[in-house]
């Protein structure tokens, strides 16, 4: 019998956050009503200091609300359990402590029989992490993963939450952005898009994009042209990037249409950046979990001014549209697949059933329990992606190389 449930959200945001915790709730209430519910606050942050939501009968009632919204209402961080450091550092375990012996006690201590995480992998290996220091304490914890990212990069996972709503969004955002082309001549747009390591939400999102550009009327001898509005570059990090020989094309494209636009992975081309700044002597910054700080090396900008050069831009515009996406409300594709892997969840939970719910690539693409040692991150995007080579034809953008190594 599970009298007590814990839940927490961890990693960056994703637009299925919300809708996974109402999820959740409402399949708890409808199958198991006796059993409590909390929530820690700021996810593996929340449960070492032991700062958590109650949900309430108020909240059950309401939990279809979340649904509506996107980010997470109990609030994120990136906080590794296997890090010491860091969490002393931060100021979340003393000196000598180990943290997952910490977090064991916070569970043993609130009672908790069963814990959600909703994240991406370093989320769910963490709980898995936790959940065998338990075994060995002798505390039977179940641990029910759900996958969220919006990078859709999880390993045997076929498709993450909250993917298809950043695509789209990041479409949306695009819309906007690339309504600048006409602001000077000869304008360069770079639409930075998050993806670390996998390029299916730069792909998906220029995908999304180009449907959006179907769709529209265009009056060309005003200057109104599916042309100066369509994408004329998507570059992905599991592609080699020949820049040299992409600048020359733009050039023809930049000198016919008067502008050029491209979408580019915020993970493309990084090992090139970082080891130009290793070489220089500069240090590279880094996460709790060793990932290079996107943010502060910023590929869209060095990109940006490196096409500029060779284009002869007058004017560069990179633009992200990460944060926009990943803190989107669900759309309807995802909150439909959001349903069925909080569902599957409770009810796994329920039987005694730990690992991450998802369609299994490895089994037929079949929904369900997946178990924790097969759960890894970095799955790349395939390159030979029907829909995207079709989509570089169209843009004539040479069929991609992959990276060696």
């Amino acid at each position: 019998m599970v009298n007590k449930v814990a839940l927490l959200t961890a990693g960056g945001f994703a637009p299925c956050l919300s809708a996974a915790i109402g999820g959740l709730i409402e399949r708890y209430t409808a199958l198991s009503p006796d059993t409590e519910i909390i929530a820690y606050k700021h996810g593996y942050q929340g449960l070492l200091s032991g700062d958590y939501f109650t949900v309430t009968d108020e909240v059950r009632r309401n939990a279809g609300v979340l649904r509506d919204f996107g980010g997470s209402p109990i609030g994120n961080s990136r906080v590794k359990l296997t890090n010491a450091e860091d969490l002393v550092k931060r100021g979340l375990v003393q000196p000598g402590d180990n943290p997952l012996q910490v977090a064991a006690e916070r569970l043993t201590a609130d009672g908790v029989d069963v814990l959600h995480t909703i994240g991406g992998d370093d989320t769910n290996t963490t709980a898995a992490d936790l959940a065998a220091y338990l075994a060995e304490q002798n505390h039977p914890l179940i641990v029910v993963g759900l996958p969220k990212t919006i990078d859709n990069d999880v390993v045997p996972i076929k498709q993450s939450l909250g993917a298809w709503t950043a695509a789209d969004q990041g479409a949306l955002f695009a819309e906007n952005v690339v309504a600048e082309h006409n602001s000077s001549s000869r304008m360069l747009i770079v639409h930075e898009v998050m993806g670390r390591n996998c390029g299916w939400l730069t792909a998906a999102t220029a995908r999304a994009y180009r449907k959006w550009l179907a769709t529209r009327q265009w009056v060309p001898e005003i200057g109104l042209s599916r042309e100066a509005w369509d994408v004329h570059g998507v570059y992905v990090p599991e592609a080699r990037l020949d820049l040299d020989a992409e600048a020359e094309r733009l050039r023809g494209v930049m000198d016919t249409v008067g502008n050029v636009t491209v979408f580019l992975s915020e993970g493309a081309g990084v090992d090139s950046i970082v080891a130009q700044l290793e070489a220089s002597g500069q240090e590279v910054p880094r996460d709790p979990f060793g990932h290079v700080k996107l943010d502060k090396i910023n590929p869209g900008a060095y990109f940006g001014k490196e096409f500029a050069e060779r284009l002869g831009a007058e004017k560069v515009l990179v633009q992200k549209s990460g944060y926009f996406s990943r803190s989107a409300a669900a759309n309807q594709a995802d909150l439909a697949l959001i349903q069925r892997c909080t569902d599957l969840a409770v009810d796994s939970a329920l039987r005694g059933e730990s690992g991450v719910t998802g369609e299994d690539t490895e089994r037929g693409d079949e929904l369900r329990v997946i178990e924790f040692d097969r759960i890894a991150g970095g799955k790349p995007f395939d390159l030979d992606t029907d829909w995207y080579q079709e989509m570089l034809r169209e843009i004539g953008q040479q069929q991609p190389q992959p990276v060696k190594g």
